[in-house]
């Protein structure tokens, strides 16, 4: 092992493959930052580049962008409050209000050092403990993975601040957007209205970058036509030391971050969840167990640690099974996979015998590609800081025409620049009618997750869905359900029933 690592780390450190990491993971960090660009598209862009370099570098070039990608998102996601991705849609949840009360600096420095960590912890996972996390991931079926579906929907609760209702109206709304397209499994057409654009739904970077992005331009438009301050925001680099947060507070963090991490990891290896999931149920975990949940949503630094740790976990994660088994884990590895059928390398079991110093230098890869994301994100802070002096007349057109383009080049559809606009209006009304996002993208990831897992466990179970309650892994998630349901209704019976004391005494 060790020697094959040495092999990995001399072939990493020589000139041209440690130039295409630093070139990778500086433009990662760019689509990862600008709204609509991901890591998806980057890889993909970059992938007929690869065709002249040889397996070593041009697999290092791929995973380097993947890296940045994943963490550059954290920008906007702080700065704008509008993510760059889908993996740091949780980001912006306590990332912007840190920004608006003045801790952009500490949102930003914490987010950069825990994706960091996050990244390191994953790639660890992923060097000593693949082949068996892969054989777990493996015995995952259509009813482990609508439980699992289900289970994530019952924390829709979590995240619906200020009303229940409210949330479980946004929940719903995501879960019926996400029915638009061909039925799976039947493959009929729902709510198509013979538009054959809406044949393959919509798109989860579509709908990202108009209840995000969108919503907000149009929030800040109106500030502007009705002559209220509608700053940006402002950040003073002066007397930041290092990250801008203090050691008290990085080993306050580590117990969320390590809890971030885990469940990074896990769920990065279960195929077709990926990131865009993780580092909302790691934000939704975060509160749960925190002493004070009320305050999240107002800009602590525990929400932005959760997401960012866990998003970058997954990186790690998401390879375990592309490596082990030749199955991606999210649409990024899909992509990498390609990367290797390009160079004649079929992933699976065989690969760490038949190519173990190839796999070997990809690892190296990853850390060194960790640890340049966090040097030049690191020493970019006042760079990205300054965007914030940008007037808001220049930026905001900006970043609509970047959003613009990011939509259009999904899939070169005019279709899809409405459909941000769309969005857009319908994330404007949840801002003017209080009613929180994040139960919309749950209901929008999770929804076809659980439909086509329920309809694919029932034809196996002979149409009964007795078979999801005796699989041991889907009934013990069904039963969490169960029990995440009961604690929010005692929960608000008893907020409501304390209030309601409070009431009498005054």
């Amino acid at each position: 092992m060790w020697e094959l690592f040495l092999t990995g780390v001399d072939a990493v450190m020589s000139v041209q493959i440690m130039i295409l990491i630093v070139l990778g993971v500086a433009v990662g960090i760019v689509f990862g930052a600008v709204p609509g660009l991901t890591a998806v598209m980057a890889i993909a862009l970059c992938l007929p580049l690869t065709y002249a370099l040889g397996p070593a570098a041009g697999l290092s070039l791929l995973v380097a962008l993947f890296v940045g990608a994943t963490s550059g998102a954290l920008i906007s996601a702080i700065l704008l409050k509008i993510p760059g991705t889908p993996s740091s849609v949780a980001t912006t949840f306590d990332g912007g209000p840190m920004m608006e009360k003045g801790e952009g600096v500490k949102a930003l420095g914490a987010g950069v050092v825990f994706s960091f960590l996050g990244t390191i912890a994953s790639i660890i996972a992923l060097m000593t403990i693949a082949p068996l996390l892969a054989k777990v991931a493996l015995r995952f079926g259509p009813h482990e993975y609508f439980a699992i579906a289900v289970f994530s929907l019952t924390l829709i609760a979590t995240l619906s601040t200020g009303s229940m209702v409210k949330g479980l109206f946004a929940g719903t709304l995501g879960f019926a957007f996400a029915t638009v397209g061909i039925a799976p499994v039947d493959a009929i057409r729902r709510f198509t209205f013979d538009e054959p654009n809406l044949n393959s739904g919509f798109d989860m970077l579509v709908v990202l970058i108009g209840i995000f992005a969108i919503s907000e331009v149009i929030k800040v438009a109106e500030s502007v036509r009705s002559g209220k301050n509608a700053a940006i925001g402002s950040v003073s680099m002066k007397s930041i030391k290092g990250f801008g947060f203090s050691m008290k507070e990085f080993f306050g963090q580590i117990p969320n971050a390590t809890r971030s991490a885990l469940i990074g990891i896990g769920i990065g290896i279960l195929p077709g969840i990926g990131a865009g999931t993780s580092n909302i149920v790691s934000y939704i975990v975060a509160k749960k167990r925190s002493k004070y949940p009320e305050k999240f949503g107002t800009g602590v630094l525990d929400g932005v640690v959760a997401s960012e740790t866990a998003n970058n976990a997954g990186i790690g994660g998401a390879m375990i099974p592309l490596l082990t088994l030749g199955i991606p884990g999210d649409a990024v590895t899909a992509i990498l996979l390609g990367g290797f059928m390009i160079h004649g390398i079929q992933p699976g079991p065989m690969l760490f015998i038949s190519q173990g110093a190839l796999v070997y230098t990809i690892f190296v890869a990853l850390i060194v590609s960790a640890v340049l994301m966090l040097l030049l994100e690191f020493y970019g802070l006042r760079i990205f800081i300054k965007l914030l002096a940008v007037p808001k007349h220049i930026l905001l057109p900006i970043i609509l025409v970047l959003c613009v383009v990011g939509a259009f080049g999904l899939s070169s559809r005019v279709f899809d620049v409405w459909t941000i606009l769309l969005f857009g209006l319908i994330g404007y009304g949840f801002v003017k009618g209080g009613i929180p996002p994040a139960p919309f993208i749950i209901g929008f990831i999770l929804g076809p997750m659980a439909e086509t897992n329920l309809r694919r466990g029932l034809m196996l179970s002979d149409g009964n869905f007795v078979g999801f309650l005796t699989n041991p892994i889907s009934g013990a998630f069904l039963l969490l359900a169960v029990l995440s349901v009961a604690w929010h209704v005692v929960g608000s019976l008893r907020a409501r029933k304390n209030a309601s004391t409070e009431l009498a005494q005054a």
